[in-house]
């Protein structure tokens, strides 16, 4: 049974274009398709690898402060999803893309981890090897927020 408040206040939307649905999932914008939502997590997981990952909201906001944020990557069915909804904001003040994934246990599979991530956020690592592939993801995220 659900004992949350029925009339609970919404965020407000110049934090992030969402509305609750009547399922457990928000629609989020920019939500990456199932064809990104594999590079990304491929990469994700390639960054992990490579020491260039930071694993959780309260992380990805200390790289966003601190200027070393290559793109940040979000769950769409964090509960509640107000807990990364500042992230955006950040974002966009910092010009840094960001992109919305369907599943948080995939997050979490992706950054080597048993358990969800909500967020995550790739660094930046001047001789990295997957730099080139860091750089296609930034433009197709792009073009989703336009």
């Amino acid at each position: 049974m659900d004992v949350r408040p029925q009339n609970r206040e919404r965020t407000p939307s110049c934090y992030c274009k969402y509305q609750r649905t009547s399922g457990t999932a928000a629609d989020v914008n920019p939500k990456a398709d199932a064809h990104l939502t594999k590079k990304l997590l491929d990469l994700v997981q390639q960054s992990c690898n490579y020491k260039q990952l930071q694993k959780g909201a309260n992380e990805a906001t200390k790289t966003l402060n601190r200027g070393i944020s290559e793109f940040i990557v979000m769950a769409a069915d964090a509960e509640p999803l107000e807990i990364i909804l500042h992230l955006p904001l950040l974002c966009e003040d910092k010009n840094v893309p960001y992109v919305f994934v369907r599943s948080k246990q995939a997050l979490g599979w992706a950054c080597g981890v048993s358990r969800t991530v909500i967020a995550c956020s790739v660094t930046i690592k001047e001789s990295s090897q997957p730099k080139q592939q860091i750089q296609f993801i930034q433009q197709s995220i792009e073009r989703l927020q336009v």
